[in-house]
């Protein structure tokens, strides 16, 4: 098991989208550099910057992301599950869920409260006043793995970067700590690009 909470950060300013995962001693447990202008989503999650040992590919079974499904395997192609994005449901509130190798669902991301993120995006447009928005509008999310809540990610305050604290909140099998963290860090790479 992980040591938490974790911290994601995100470059804001970057041509190609980056996050870094470390634990709660700093140590670095993951790191994603998206590669901007792709048509369709195609992420490798790596455990060093330097990009040489990758640990999970996220791979999306459609160029537009309205209802697309992001399947999760190892970097040698093993089905871990995969992340699924309601179109219809998801525009108001954030839901994702989280099905297994065998296409069962065990789990979902969903926001705790739509009004901040609505709230954070308005003003995150407003000259200036949007500079200090990640100090004020905090989004969060509750990820439940069968029925019960596991994670919670929490938008920190942050200037020139986008700040995270995933939580643990409750017991899961070690064997699906990976899916769940795959599955979570794509949510939010999607709910970024969202705004």
């Amino acid at each position: 098991m992980l040591n938490y909470p974790l911290e994601m950060s995100f470059k804001i300013v970057a041509i190609n989208p980056q996050v870094r995962v470390t634990d709660a001693n700093g140590q670095l447990i993951a790191y994603v550099k998206q590669k901007a202008f792709k048509l369709r989503e195609d992420i490798t999650i790596f455990g060093d910057e330097e990009q040489t040992r990758p640990l999970y590919r996220i791979n999306a079974n459609r160029i537009l992301d309205f209802n697309a499904n992001y399947t999760i395997t190892t970097p040698d192609g093993q089905p871990l599950g995969a992340v699924y994005r309601p179109g219809a449901r998801s525009i108001w509130k954030a839901s994702y869920t989280i099905s297994d190798a065998g296409g069962n669902e065990i789990g979902l991301v969903h926001e705790e409260n739509a009004w901040v993120k609505v709230v954070d995006a308005l003003a995150g447009e407003l000259p200036v006043v949007g500079m200090f928005t990640g100090y004020f509008f905090n989004p969060a999310y509750f990820v439940d793995l069968r029925g019960q809540t596991a994670l919670y990610l929490k938008k920190q305050p942050a200037f020139l970067e986008g700040k995270f604290l995933l939580e643990k909140r409750g017991e899961f099998p070690e064997h699906e700590e990976g899916l769940l963290i795959a599955g979570t860090l794509m949510a939010l790479m999607l709910e970024r690009a969202r705004g």
